[in-house]
């Protein structure tokens, strides 16, 4: 685990550095949230390998840990850092500005998307 947070985090900059991440229309948000699933899949298939899990342990962590990043991690990631553009006084798109704010919005979604799917894990864990 202690490797896939920094890799993600990286990752998901990459992604927004390189460009690949359209502008203009919903691609964009649809691009990152695609980096944010596969992030959380990551987590599933880690804790279902770490713990030795059989074929249906795997496929209930994956998507456990999907539905946890998603669901728990995504949206309270987001009306958090919601509230916080509030309190922000920012001009503009912040997707199309690059400016520092919108890496630092990228990471923190991803640690809340993270956490999200290890909370969902430990959960389920804790029913087996």
């Amino acid at each position: 685990m202690k490797y896939i947070v920094p890799i993600a985090v990286i990752g998901i900059f990459l992604l927004q550095f390189s460009g690949a991440v359209p502008q203009a229309s919903v691609g964009g948000a649809m691009t990152l949230a695609l980096g944010f699933s596969i992030a959380a899949a990551a987590v599933g298939i880690y804790e279902a390998w770490s713990k030795r899990r059989g074929v249906l342990g795997w496929l209930l962590s994956i998507v456990v840990a999907f539905v946890g990043g998603v669901l728990i991690g995504g949206m309270i990631g987001s009306f958090v850092l919601d509230l916080v553009m509030t309190l922000v006084s920012f001009e503009g798109a912040l997707a199309g500005s690059g400016h520092p704010l919108l890496y630092i919005m990228l990471a923190v979604q991803m640690l809340f998307v993270l956490f999200g799917a290890w909370i969902a894990l430990q959960l389920v864990n804790k029913l087996r």
